[in-house]
């Protein structure tokens, strides 16, 4: 499964906007809309910080899961 798609879709279960996640993650909204179109790939460093934003893990927005049951660090 390609996990382009799964980005939007937490991001509007979240009621956000691109340029919100953009402005979260100190990129362009242009960037982080290429990411959700799969046109370019998502650094780690940004696939950690939406898992932290959404209260998730990394593995459920890459689609590894489909449990998307509160991540807890430790």
């Amino acid at each position: 499964m390609d996990y382009y798609p799964r980005l939007r879709d937490v991001r509007e279960d979240s009621d956000k906007r691109q340029q919100d996640i953009a402005d979260y993650l100190g990129i362009h909204r242009t960037m982080y809309r290429r990411y959700e179109t799969g046109e370019t790939d998502v650094p780690a460093r940004h696939l950690i910080k939406l898992a932290d934003l959404y209260k998730t893990s990394v593995d459920y927005i890459l689609g590894r899961t489909n449990k998307i049951e509160p991540y807890l660090k430790n």
